[in-house]
């Protein structure tokens, strides 16, 4: 080669020393990567579960238990898209804001903490990364070595970059967020802003957001219920940072620094304490991302106020007896309300006992569905004529809540008023079996006894069920007789069974509501919504009282009694279940108005009393009502209540309006009576109470001691009857 000749390097050498370098470069990279990978199976991460720490949360997500870990820890996780996005400005500013790039350690902090511990001889600073912070958070062994030891130190930074190849970055704040230590027991961004705020950490202000960053750095020194100035100095620096690096103004600084930390003493939730222990039992979770966070359907709001109105009832009840409430969306089958007792934190009301679940007695609360089965078969429409006099059914005579009888009435009134005979007279004609197999059917079981068959005591509460199967069936009036299955869980499914016919729970309905008289003014004002087709219950000795209401946008039910089925002596469902009821449907929102649409299978007819038959040009009557027909079915009377071929029955000896008194140096008046055109048997009734029974034809004497007014009524088998009203004056007492 001549002296001096420039020798340039082939394209080919060139290539080849590329090719040499990158595959230098990618066998580095291969064994560093097969290294990480090695080490990270020979020292996995620790397992990230939530040590059995559960929060159970309104639909609003507004905490209504908190469940510790098991060292006592409450936590209560969201995700990244959950929290403000001030608080994530401000937490990434002030702690970590290289934090989406770097692989877990950040070389500048580390160099600068190296710097530094260089300088003074001792750690000053960690240059900790906020997946540093949550390597310490979850790794047990951490937390148990000294902070700012060297050893320590290069464990978490093995741990923080472990992280970031099983996690991703959002998937690590997240722990951070759940698990970073705000003070006591709590631990979260949203746990946190809960207890110490009372709000969520997506609703907080800057100042909140600042407080909130700050609060990890120091968790025990600067709790804010317990060293609020130190907490609140602790926020100003963090204003004072975000202002230096930019992210805030002067002015948005000065407005933070303007409110003051306050926060209430530490406690725990206990809203809907029995609810939210079904919730957790049953382990339903309606985001499989959070399993420690189990939400229900409750509304907050309702829940509150349900709640407050039974405490405030409770101090008046006798000792040991409870109250319990449930009130469900009629469109979404939602618990919105459910208090299981009276008082969470009275033991001597057997306050942990759910009795919304509780087996019970139902008293008459079946009444309504006997009713619409028996129209539904055709036996009766709403002025149909029952008699309420002493019955016998093979043995079983039954008897009224009031110890009196009201003699002949129609089906609406009996419904209305609860009347028990009538009520066993019409489960005879439909049958018990029957019946309690087609409230099976539509979701509302009964349990008997062991050995039991359904008899004809069903229909006063001779099967048991619970509130919360009642609140579904009668659900049924208000949607043309769908049942539904409450949920408590969103996770819920919607369950619906067919319980009444349309046509039958808009009559039944209608009576419970306003009395069944097709003449009275319908009227669609704008509180129709809260009107309220509810029925009353009290079981046998007093052990149980029902009060199940239904409005366009609510089913809701009350019960009240003794957990342990003790009797509670006048306590019945109209005097202490049924004002409740009416008070929770004031409190609740009407929801929007819906129109009360009669089904085509719904009519109006002119019938005859007392014997029921349809009233044409053809055969007028005396005594003409209008009444809800199904399926234009216009039954007459039952058999043998009140032919229409027979001769009315006249009570003769007293005229209406007399006025008696006693012979001279007596101090009673002896009323003799007879009744003509009577068969069989008659029954004397004053004031509603059977005092006497003779045969047709025979007289009956009924002595008075009191003054004042009175009303008999005779009354025969077949349903006829008469009625005259008098005054007793003159008797010396």
């Amino acid at each position: 080669m001549p002296p001096g000749r420039r020798v340039h390097p082939s394209p080919d050498s060139g290539r080849r020393a590329w090719i040499k370098r990158t595959a230098v470069g990618v066998a580095i990279a291969a064994v560093v990567t097969a290294g990480l990978y090695t080490a990270d199976a020979l020292d996995p991460l620790p397992a990230i579960d939530t040590d059995g720490a559960v929060v159970v949360v309104a639909a609003d997500g507004t905490p209504l238990r908190n469940y510790p870990s098991r060292d006592g820890v409450w936590r209560y996780p969201v995700g990244v898209s959950n929290v403000s996005p001030l608080y994530l400005q401000t937490l990434l500013t002030y702690e970590d804001r290289a934090y989406y790039w770097h692989p877990g350690i950040n070389p500048l902090s580390l160099l600068r903490a190296a710097g530094q511990w260089v300088g003074a001889g001792r750690i000053v600073s960690g240059g900790s990364t906020l997946t540093m912070q949550v390597a310490r958070l979850v790794d047990p062994d951490l937390g148990a070595r000294p902070s700012r030891a060297l050893s320590t130190k290069l464990r978490q930074m093995w741990r923080a970059v472990q992280l970031e190849l099983h996690f991703s970055k959002d998937e690590i704040l997240g722990l951070y967020l759940a698990r970073a230590p705000m003070g006591g027991i709590v631990e979260g961004a949203e746990m946190g802003s809960r207890m110490w705020l009372g709000k969520s950490i997506a609703h907080v202000s800057p100042a909140e957001a600042a407080l909130l960053t700050a609060l990890p750095q120091a968790p025990s020194r600067l709790r804010p219920d317990r060293h609020p100035e130190l907490a609140q100095a602790a926020r100003d620096k963090v204003i004072a940072r975000m202002v230096e690096l930019g992210q805030w103004t002067e002015a948005q600084a000065v407005d933070a620094r303007i409110e003051n930390v306050v926060s209430p003493p530490l406690r725990g939730r206990f809203v809907a304490p029995l609810a939210a222990q079904r919730l957790r039992m049953t382990g339903k979770r309606a985001d499989p991302t959070r399993p420690d966070v189990v939400v229900s359907t409750l509304d907050m709001d309702a829940q509150l106020t349900v709640e407050r109105m039974l405490l405030d009832r409770v101090d008046a009840l006798p000792p040991h007896v409870s109250m319990a409430a449930l009130v469900m969306d009629n469109d979404t089958l939602e618990i919105k309300a459910y208090a299981g007792s009276a008082d969470f934190g009275d033991d001597s009301r057997a306050a942990h006992v759910d009795m919304v679940r509780a087996v019970r007695s139902p008293g008459s609360t079946l009444k309504p569905f006997l009713y619409a089965m028996a129209l539904e078969d055709g036996l009766i429409h709403s002025e149909s004529l029952l008699l309420d006099v002493p019955m016998s059914f093979e043995g079983y005579a039954p008897g009224n809540f009031q110890a009196s009888f009201s003699g002949p009435i129609s089906v609406a009134e009996a419904l209305q008023r609860s009347l028990n005979v009538p009520a066993v007279d019409l489960l005879d004609r439909v049958g018990p079996t029957r019946f309690a197999g087609r409230l099976m059917a539509g979701g509302l079981p009964l349990r008997m006894p062991a050995g039991a068959q359904p008899n004809l005591s069903l229909i006063l509460g001779g099967g048991g069920t619970t509130l919360e199967e009642l609140v579904g069936a009668y659900r049924g009036l208000a949607r043309e007789g769908l049942a539904g299955t409450p949920r408590l869980s969103p996770h819920d499914p919607m369950r619906e069974s067919r319980i009444l016919s349309p046509g039958a729970a808009w009559i039944v309905r209608d009576i419970l509501e306003g009395g069944g008289n097709p003449d009275r003014p319908f009227y669609a004002a704008a509180s129709s919504g809260r009107r309220i087709a509810w029925k009353t219950g009290t079981s046998f000795g007093f052990r149980d009282a029902w009060a199940i209401g239904v409005t366009d946008k609510w089913t809701l039910g009350v019960w009240v009694g003794r957990p342990d089925g003790t009797p509670n002596p006048g306590f019945f469902g109209a005097n202490v279940a049924a004002p409740l009821l009416q008070d929770i449907v004031a409190a609740l929102p009407e929801g929007s108005l819906q129109a009360r649409v009669r089904p085509d299978t719904v009519s109006v007819a002119t019938v005859c009393w007392p014997g029921g038959q349809r009233v044409t040009i053809a055969q007028p009557c005396a005594s003409p009502r209008t009444a809800w027909a199904l399926n234009s079915t216009v039954p007459p009377a039952f058999a043998g209540y009140a032919e229409a071929n027979e001769a009315p029955l006249r009570l003769v000896g007293i005229s209406e309006g007399s006025r008696l008194r006693p012979v001279p140096g007596l101090a009673q008046v002896d009323v003799s009576v007879q009744a003509e055109g009577g068969r069989d048997t008659l029954w004397w009734i004053l004031d509603g109470k059977v005092v006497g029974q003779t045969q047709a034809g025979q007289s009956y004497t009924v002595s008075l001691r009191q003054n004042g007014r009175y009303a008999l009524t005779v009354m025969d088998r077949q349903g006829r009857y008469d009625r005259v009203s008098f005054e007793i004056a003159g008797v010396a007492p």
